[in-house]
């Protein structure tokens, strides 16, 4: 029996290991669960902190990265990204690449404005260091990502998920004067493509709910099919923090809602 698989995709500062209770949930409702790594990734936390694999990856290396894995299946995946995840996976439902694409908290696309205290937080600081990582303190990270989860369960959080995020990506998506990188581009007018659900956390300060629901509004010519949810008193870290299970079901919901089973009928 073939079953659907689901790519999910990590965003900035986190790694692969941020999806090993989604890949378990999504898997033990029968669907085929994978986290591929950014280009070059690791398991080890040696390899996801070293420069060499992740410093120069730049946002068009990191969709080509995931559109060959999404091409790689016989059955069409579901693809669930965060952050910058959630981007990617945007524009690769808007390339009729996949079945469905969920974008959770996603890093902003086609100069949306951002308020500018979140545009300081994707700008990554000096120029000319294409070469090196953006890393986050453990302060850094409880204040604008787990700022909804108590400083011990953040801690936790930043010692099992948080590594540096490319200086180069960073770059390309930091938002200049309130708008987003040019490279962050997502055809949100394709009629043909599947549907997509977008997640925000209504306390995130890192991509604020304003942000995702004006994300939600630039689909409104699209015939395609486009949801929004919105999670109260919840920030950047939705998808690893201690409620991670609520937004995981939403999204298996909505799944079925659309006609999307672990098991899909073939013929």
């Amino acid at each position: 029996m073939n079953h659907t698989p689901v790519v999910f995709i990590h965003g900035a500062w986190l790694d692969t290991r941020s999806w090993e209770l989604w890949a378990e949930r999504f898997a033990g409702r029968g669907f085929l669960a994978f986290t591929p790594g950014w280009p070059g990734e690791g398991t080890s936390a040696e390899s996801r902190t070293s420069s060499v694999t992740r410093a120069g990856i730049s946002l068009d290396g990191l969709i080509a990265h995931y559109a060959e894995i999404v091409r790689s299946f016989e059955v069409s995946p579901v693809i669930i990204g965060h952050s910058v995840g959630g981007l990617v996976a945007q524009h690769l439902i808007g390339a009729d690449m996949g079945r469905a694409a969920v974008a959770i908290a996603p890093a902003p696309i086609n100069e949306i404005p951002v308020p500018d205290s979140s545009a300081r937080l994707w700008t990554p600081g000096r120029a000319g260091a294409a070469d090196r990582l953006v890393a986050l303190s453990p302060e850094r990270f409880h204040r604008y990502f787990a700022n909804t989860v108590a400083a011990e369960e953040s801690y936790r959080l930043f010692e099992r998920y948080v590594g540096p995020a490319p200086h180069r990506l960073a770059a390309e998506l930091g938002p200049a004067g309130g708008a987003c990188g040019p490279r962050a581009v997502v055809n949100v007018g394709n009629a043909n493509r599947g549907p997509l659900l977008l997640i925000s956390g209504q306390e995130d300060r890192l991509v604020p709910d304003a942000v995702t629901r004006a994300v939600y509004k630039a689909y409104g010519d699209s015939r395609a099919g486009t949801d929004l949810k919105q999670f109260a008193d919840r920030g950047h870290s939705l998808v690893i923090d201690n409620g991670w299970r609520f937004v995981a079901d939403y999204v298996l919901g909505w799944l079925q809602m659309r006609g999307i089973r672990a098991h899909p009928v073939v013929g």
